[in-house]
């Protein structure tokens, strides 16, 4: 079979992928990333008032916070505490933070995560794009949240040097702007990767939101190490 025959049957395939998204207020449905026509799975949740309070006071003091490292579930608490200053006021923080390492890596029966935690005023990555990850989990403790394309609705061909510079909305990327997607503040999400077993050329296409003069996010991510 010649070559352009080959990639003509792997277009095939890869238009008749089906991929959707997976929600609910339970953390178990983070399992469900397992599910193959599946490639985002959000625990839809409320992030307490108290918690919300520690995050905006932690990001007047570090309004510039980075922090990237590795962690395993029975060092993360007292490794982002001390990360996030070592002082109470950041303990919900640094728990809640914890808790989710520790959650990551039973999921995905890993030893280790790594962890980066950024407070932003800009988008971190502006254009919509996959991940060369298995699964990535996000999470934004504050301001908005990642913005998400349905695996039907993209031209795939319009990501990077595909779309020629030009901007997402005229890229040709998606057809309606109106099918762009984005997770709420307090959602934790599992991305899945273009590295996923199966899953070639339908990772999840998302892009950090636009944010407006004065805006902040807290970010979170956590990779399988």
């Amino acid at each position: 079979m010649s070559s352009l025959a080959i990639s003509n049957v792997d277009d095939t395939i890869n238009q008749i992928k089906t991929r959707r998204f997976i929600g609910g207020d339970d953390p178990a449905v983070l399992a469900d990333i397992y599910q193959e026509d599946c490639n985002i799975v959000a625990w839809e949740r409320n992030l307490p008032p108290e918690l919300q309070q520690v995050i905006r006071e932690f990001l007047r003091s570090k309004s510039s916070f980075q922090a990237s490292m590795t962690l395993s579930p029975h060092n993360a608490a007292a490794s982002i505490h001390n990360a996030l200053g070592g002082s109470n006021l950041v303990v919900p923080l640094s728990e809640d933070i914890a808790q989710l390492v520790d959650m990551f890596c039973y999921l995905f029966d890993s030893d280790r995560a790594g962890l980066r935690l950024t407070a932003l005023d800009t988008a971190m990555c502006p254009k919509f794009h996959v991940d060369r990850v298995s699964c990535r989990l996000v999470t934004t403790y504050h301001g908005a949240a990642t913005e998400w394309l349905p695996h039907n609705v993209i031209d795939r061909a319009k990501l990077g040097h595909g779309s020629e510079g030009k901007p997402d909305e005229t890229s040709g990327l998606i057809a309606n702007l109106e099918d762009i997607q984005q997770l709420r503040s307090g959602d934790v999400a599992l991305l899945k990767g273009e590295l996923w077993d199966g899953n070639d050329s339908a990772g999840l296409v998302h892009r950090s939101p636009a944010l407006t003069m004065g805006e902040q996010r807290l970010l979170l991510t956590l990779d399988i190490t």
